[in-house]
Order: C-alpha cells, then sequence, then structure tokens
C-alpha cells in the first residue's frame, strides 16, 4: 500500500532539498505534484484540496530550525497533517469481548476474522467463532477450518441448515459456557443496497449486542469504499474498518479518504494471506512508510514473532565463534519471508527505495532467495555442516536437485563464503564482543 504514492512523495522531496530557503514558488510547485499525486493514488478530490492548502498555509514563510534543512521542515508538516488525515494512531485497547464483522461479498470479512482471533489468541485469549453466513456455499465450513489453525480458538456447533438468530443464540450460550474471553462471529457478505440483508444484519447486531462492529473493505474497491462505509455507518454503528488486500494495492487512498469522508478510525490492516497477516492500524508509523522514513516499530514486532530470544541468543554465538553453517543461513533466509520477504523487509526500514536499489545491483531478490534456499535444500547434512566439501561432481548433482544451474549453486557459496568470513573478522572487534556481552 502506498508504493506509488510514497515513491512520488519521496521524489518530490529530493527536489526541495537543495533549497536554502522556503520561497514560496518552490512550495507552491512540490505542493501542487503532491495534489497530483494523492489523486492518483485515489484519495477524494475534497480530501486532497484540503489537505494541500492547509499543508501551504504552514509551509509558506516557515521559519528553519538552525540545521534543519527546509525539505526536512516540510516533510515534518506533512507528517504532521498525515497524521491527522489518517485518524487515530493506535489508541484502541482490544478490551472487546464480542466482535461482530460486516461487509460486502468478497471482502475477506472470514479470513479477517480467523486473522483476528489468530491476534488475540497471541495474547492467550479465549475465543469463541461463530458463522452466520447461512447463503455462501461453505462459508462455515471454511471458518470452521481455519479456526483449527488457531490456538484458544473454538467453532460453535452449527449448520447451514440454522438461520441466523439460532446461530447467534448458540453462539452466546457457547460464549458464557466457556467463559471465554471473545466472541467473533462473522456475517453473510451483504449489498448495501439489499435492504431486507440489512435488515438482518441489524437484527444480528441487536440480538447479538457487540463491543465492537468492524466494516471490513477490500481496499482495491478504490473510492466506492467510502460510498460502501459510509451507508453502512447509516444503518449500523460502526465502531472501525479493517482495510483488507492492503499488499496487492500500491495506491492506498482509500485509507487517505476513510477517516475524513465517514469518521470511521480504521484499526486493522491485513497485509497478506496468512492468519499471521493482521496488523493493528497507527497513522504514525503509516505516515512514515508514506514518506519512505521506514517502520522500525512494526520491523521489531515481526522480529519478536518469528525469532525466539534463544534462537537469537544461538544464531548470535555461532555468528561471534564465526561458525554459522548453510542450515544457519538457509533459516534465515526462510525467516525473512515472514517479514514479507526481502522487499517486506527493505520496505520497514528507512530509505527503502535507495536500499530496494542497492540491493538490485548485487542481484538479490526474493526470487533468488527462494532458489538459494532450494539450493542448500537439495544439499546433504554433511554438505550443509561444511560447505567447503562440495567439488564440482557435488555442485552439479545440487544444481540439478534443485533446478537451478551450476552457476546459481557456485554464486550462493561465494556468498555464504564471504558471510563466513566477514564474520571471522569481525568476531576480534571489540564493539562486537561488547555487543554480544550486552546481548547475552
Amino acid at each position: 500500500m502506498f508504493d506509488n504514492l510514497s515513491d512520488k512523495i519521496s521524489s518530490i522531496f529530493s527536489k526541495l532539498r537543495n533549497s536554502g530557503v522556503l520561497k514560496e514558488a518552490d512550495v507552491d510547485t512540490a505542493l501542487r505534484e503532491i495534489r497530483i499525486a494523492l489523486l492518483e493514488a485515489d484519495v477524494s478530490l475534497d480530501v486532497a484540496r484540503k489537505f494541500i492548502g492547509e499543508i501551504r498555509e504552514k509551509a509558506v514563510g516557515q521559519e528553519v530550525i538552525r540545521s534543519v534543512s527546509p525539505a526536512q521542515m516540510v516533510i515534518k508538516i506533512v507528517n504532521d497533517h498525515l497524521v491527522e488525515l489518517l485518524g487515530t494512531s493506535s489508541q484502541h485497547k482490544n478490551n472487546a469481548h464480542k466482535i461482530l464483522l460486516v461487509g460486502l461479498q468478497g471482502a475477506g470479512k472470514t479470513t479477517t476474522a480467523a486473522k483476528l482471533a489468530n491476534m488475540c489468541s497471541k495474547q492467550n485469549k479465549k475465543i469463541v467463532m461463530a458463522s452466520t453466513d447461512i447463503y455462501r456455499p461453505a462459508a462455515i465450513e471454511q471458518l470452521r477450518v481455519l479456526t483449527k489453525k488457531i490456538e484458544n480458538a473454538t467453532f460453535i456447533e452449527e449448520s447451514e441448515e440454522m438461520s441466523c438468530d439460532e446461530i447467534v443464540s448458540v453462539a452466546l450460550s457457547e460464549y458464557k459456557t466457556q467463559n471465554a474471553d471473545m466472541l467473533i462471529v462473522d456475517t453473510a457478505g451483504r449489498l448495501h443496497v439489499d435492504e431486507m440483508k440489512m435488515d438482518e444484519i441489524r437484527d444480528i447486531a441487536k440480538q447479538l449486542q457487540p463491543d465492537e462492529i468492524f466494516l471490513v473493505v477490500d481496499i482495491m474497491t478504490g473510492q466506492d469504499a467510502i460510498n460502501i462505509a459510509k451507508k453502512f455507518s447509516e444503518a449500523l454503528s460502526l465502531t472501525g474498518v479493517i482495510l483488507t488486500r492492503v499488499d496487492g494495492d500500491a495506491r492506498g487512498g482509500v485509507a487517505l479518504s476513510m477517516k475524513a469522508l465517514t469518521g470511521c478510525d480504521i484499526r486493522y490492516l491485513c497485509v497478506g494471506e496468512t492468519i499471521n497477516d493482521l496488523e493493528e492500524f497507527d497513522a504514525n508509523r503509516i505516515a512514515s512508510r508514506m514518506l519512505g522514513m521506514g517502520d522500525i516499530v512494526a520491523l521489531v514486532e515481526k522480529a519478536q514473532q518469528n525469532f525466539s530470544q534463544e534462537e537469537a541468543m544461538e544464531t548470535a554465538r555461532k555468528m561471534q565463534e564465526g561458525n554459522i553453517t548453510l542450515d544457519d543461513y538457509a533459516k534465515q533466509m526462510e525467516k525473512m519471508s515472514n517479514f514479507g520477504g526481502l522487499s517486506g523487509l527493505l520496505k520497514m526500514l528507512p530509505n527503502s527505495k535507495q536500499l530496494e536499489e542497492a540491493v538490485k545491483t548485487q542481484g538479490m531478490s526474493d526470487k533468488t532467495i527462494a532458489h538459494n534456499i532450494a539450493i542448500i535444500r537439495s544439499m546433504t547434512k554433511k554438505e550443509r555442516k561444511n560447505y567447503k566439501i562440495i567439488n564440482g561432481h557435488r555442485r552439479k548433482r545440487i544444481a540439478e536437485g534443485s533446478g537451478t544451474t551450476i552457476q546459481d549453486v557456485n554464486k550462493l557459496l561465494k556468498q555464504f563464503e564471504g558471510t563466513v568470513t566477514i564474520m571471522k573478522k569481525l568476531k576480534n572487534f571489540r564493539g562486537l564482543k561488547n555487543l554480544f556481552g550486552a546481548m547475552k
């Protein structure tokens, strides 16, 4: 999300960096380009116009703080307004006990229900799951299967022959019987112009009395998502919005327009297809990503999810001793995939665009990493433990087994050998020793 907008804004700011003072003409030119970038990113015209007007008012004639460049001052002003436009920044406490998910068909409500349950399960909460989607074939079975993948979550005994009010009644009973922390109820997709279906969702909400009603919106819907949110907010007391398929849309204008035009806070972002791919929405962090300043907090959170302290300490010890093996190398590359691949990892770092370009010049990509993992997995245990025994005959066998070429195998081994050499050189540096000492 926001890839196109982030690229264009970064390019605009780079033009300002050579300015000694903030001239009105320079600011006007930059803001005109930002306005065009916002509109191309699918931001509402009214929102874009107001956004640019407020920024211009603050940017023109702004005194530049000593040691801070004019471009940095403009970035600060734009960042502050982006945060304000995006809305509340992760200040909601997830103390909800009963959650109802609503939205159009195909928006991703069922998988979102599983993602929410999975997130809450990691907080040691006990969850009861239910689906009132009695219309879509196998919708109930889909949520039942997904629930089995989640610890501390149970799916109620229900069938497609039951009515919605019967399902809600069973769900409430099970929720109380199990003394669960949360009840998450999925609903059938419905058009906001279908009054019969909207009456049904009102009845479900009245019976359930949820603490949270989340509207699940596919960000690929574009500007129509705003109209959908408005109609659902008129029918129900929405408490927030969850945007899905965020990883598949490079524009992201819906997120910028949602809060301003509907008054609904964006609460979560679905950033992938697995049940782990759910992030709490934070305006400050999203604004930082948009302006190319990275998101170190998200990077740390993902690291905590994917690396245990024991694993980190063991890896650190091997690095310090220069004893890492090809198995260790493959494990680190596999872990990287949980960050959204190499591109996903780089996007969380400041100056990500420059980093991506630098990585490309080295011939590295997610595809290369996948090939490298396949190459290592085609080796024997002895070869993975001691790469020096891999001769020409072995390289040919490994290449054939991994579906790659001998040149690919040679390149991987050269990269790995370079990594081992660097680790052995660094282990004698006092700074590195102090670092590992602090980690211990």
